[in-house]
């Protein structure tokens, strides 16, 4: 039988920090697209992102039977992913190794991304089924001049939107004719989770560590804070307090006790002081992390990319094209691609098109090129 013509039914499932987003695509074709909101003070109730999983597992059921759909019936499990030990860019088979990682987050990263991979590897045992990540929030294509920190065994690592990055990349590439591989673009993901990178011929070779605050405040996570103010911060607070809001607690609900940004902009229509002086920093926060990555590809950019589901408010572009039009031209994908890039990529491997890898369980890099610390 020839596998271009089987029909494959697909399972998407994409956690994010304030959503639960799945899809059921037969080969290229997606028969249904679902999300739910929820608001940062609901997945608070759980103290570790692991907890989540019933959570989580239930929405998913619930959006299959209010389509009709069987989980049996479906062929393969795909997840997001994310907190395992970084990976080259491609699909990924999710094994007990993978799903292991995950769980520990032996990565160090306690994205909600890593749920991607948890769930899809729940379903598949549960149905004997198959089950795929694409591109996880861990693919560490860094090179040593972006991973050196002032701290002796401390190093920047790939913490950010990967999946989204490049399917807007490869995208904006194929829109000018020409090939990921040949351009270099700074790509922003601006949503409950902010991280923007520099793609330097189809290698994301640097970007901000978003859940591990760095970069811009969102409505999530607290950014970059200096770090004496932090130690402070501390001192009569806990490690694991900051920790918390570094991912799931800082940003818009710090400041405001929800991470819904449309109540925050509505604000801001209104005229509300501290809602447009939150919200204008953050974009002009976004701002200076677009300006260090032109910086990293020396100037030399193809196009600054906008995607996420923030783009949806114009006055984010108009900010960003204010302070970065003279960089490079703008161009703006509100939400993200990723349902997409899942289904399409292991639909390749389905059909014999590309392979899939095996997790290693070791990290892609392993130090210094010629240099010991």
């Amino acid at each position: 039988m020839d596998v271009n013509a089987q029909k494959y039914k697909l399972l998407i499932i994409n956690p994010g920090s304030t959503s639960t987003k799945v899809s059921l695509f037969e080969n290229e074709k997606s028969l249904f697209e679902k999300s739910l909101f929820h608001d940062a003070p609901v997945l608070l109730q759980y103290p570790h992102v692991n907890d989540q999983m019933p959570f989580r597992y239930k929405v998913i059921l619930d959006m299959l039977k209010d389509e009709n759909v069987d989980p049996a019936e479906i062929d393969v499990y795909v997840g997001r992913g994310g907190s395992a030990c970084t990976q080259p860019g491609g699909v990924t088979r999710i094994d007990q190794r993978l799903y292991d990682d995950t769980v520990a987050a032996v990565g160090g990263s306690e994205h909600p991304a890593k749920l991607g991979v948890m769930l899809a590897w729940q379903f598949a045992q549960e149905y004997g089924k198959e089950a795929y990540t694409l591109n996880p929030t861990n693919v560490d294509e860094y090179g040593d001049l972006a991973r050196l920190t002032g701290i002796r065994g401390v190093y920047r690592v790939s913490h950010s939107h990967v999946l989204n990055q490049k399917a807007v990349a490869e995208a904006h590439a194929q829109k000018l004719g020409r090939r990921y591989e040949d351009c270099n673009f700074i790509v922003g993901h601006i949503d409950g989770g902010i991280t923007v990178s520099a793609h330097d011929h189809g290698r994301m070779v640097d970007g901000n560590m978003g859940a591990d605050g760095e970069g811009a405040f969102t409505p999530t996570r607290i950014g970059s804070v200096p770090v004496l103010a932090l130690l402070d911060y501390i001192d009569s607070h806990s490690v694991a307090d900051v920790r918390l809001k570094c991912s799931r607690s800082g940003g818009f609900v710090s400041l405001f006790g929800t991470s819904d940004s449309d109540t925050i902009h509505a604000l801001v229509d209104q005229g509300d002081k501290k809602a447009t002086l939150v919200w204008n920093t953050m974009i002009y926060q976004v701002c200076k992390m677009i300006g260090e990555m032109s910086a990293v590809l020396c100037g030399k950019v193809d196009g600054i990319l906008l995607t996420g589901g923030l783009m949806r408010f114009d006055d984010v572009t108009e900010g960003v094209q204010k302070r970065c039009g003279w960089i490079a031209p703008i161009s703006v994908y509100p939400g993200e691609m990723e349902q997409e890039a899942l289904a399409w990529g292991v639909l390749k491997v389905l059909q014999g098109k590309a392979e899939a890898m095996t997790y290693s369980g070791k990290n892609v890099w392993n130090g210094f090129e010629g240099v010991t610390f």
